[in-house]
C-alpha cells in the first residue's frame, strides 16, 4: 500500500461521516420546524371560525394583494402576518428595516408593519362593517428586548388569547360577522380564480 493512502482514505471518510451527520441535523431542523409550523396552523383553524390562507384579494387600486392568514374570530376578522425569526429583532415604526442578532450572525428584514396595514386597508374595504384588526406575529425564539413595536404580537401569546373561549361561544359571537366573511371570501376566489382555503365551524 503506498505511503499516505490510508491517511487519505480515513480522512475522506471522515469528511463524509461529518457531510452525513450535518445533512441529517440539516434535515431534523427542517422537519421540526415544519412541524411547529404545522402545529401552528391547526392551532389557528381550531382557534377561529373561519380562516383564509396566502389568498388575494382586491386592493382597491385595480390590483390585489396576498392575505398570509385571515381569520374570523369573535372580535372581527383578524389580519396576520407570521415571521419566523430567531434572534435579538430590533425595529421600530419609523425604520424602514429591522436588524436580528442572533449569536454571530446580523442580518436584516424588511419592515413588516407597512405591508400589513396596506392589507389591513384592503379588508376594510371589502367588509366595513365589521371590526379588522392585524398582527405581525413572531415566534418563540424572536426576543424583543427593547420593546415591541405597534402591531406585533408574540404568535403564542395570541394563539392563547384565541383559545380562552369555547368553540359555542365563538361560533355565537361571529354569527353577525359572518355574512361579511362570506363576501371577503368570495372576493379571494375571485381574484384567485379558485375557491379559497376557508373552513367554517358553523
Amino acid at each position: 500500500m503506498p505511503p499516505g493512502l490510508f491517511s487519505n482514505d480515513a480522512w475522506l471518510l471522515g469528511a463524509l461521516v461529518l457531510l452525513t451527520v450535518l445533512g441529517s441535523g440539516g434535515v431534523a431542523l427542517w422537519m421540526f420546524r415544519r412541524r411547529r409550523k404545522r402545529d401552528a396552523e391547526r392551532r389557528l383553524h381550531d382557534a377561529s371560525c373561519g380562516i383564509l390562507k396566502n389568498a388575494l384579494i382586491p386592493d382597491g387600486n385595480g390590483g390585489h394583494i396576498q392575505l398570509q392568514y385571515a381569520l374570523l374570530t369573535r372580535r372581527g376578522i383578524l389580519v396576520l402576518d407570521i415571521k419566523d425569526v430567531e434572534g435579538h429583532v430590533f425595529g421600530s415604526e419609523g425604520m424602514q428595516d429591522w436588524t436580528v442578532l442572533a449569536n454571530d450572525r446580523r442580518y436584516t428584514f424588511a419592515n413588516p408593519q407597512p405591508g400589513l396595514w396596506d392589507r389591513l386597508a384592503a379588508v376594510k374595504r371589502l367588509t366595513p362593517e365589521v371590526p379588522v384588526t392585524g398582527h405581525v406575529a413572531f415566534g418563540a425564539k424572536a426576543l424583543f428586548s427593547k420593546g415591541q413595536p405597534r402591531s406585533v404580537i408574540m404568535l403564542e401569546d395570541l394563539l392563547q388569547d384565541l383559545e380562552q373561549e369555547s368553540q359555542a361561544d365563538r361560533l355565537t359571537a361571529t354569527d353577525s360577522f359572518r355574512p361579511y366573511w362570506e363576501r371577503l371570501c368570495a372576493a379571494a376566489g375571485s381574484a384567485s380564480g379558485a375557491v379559497p382555503t376557508e373552513r367554517s365551524q358553523a
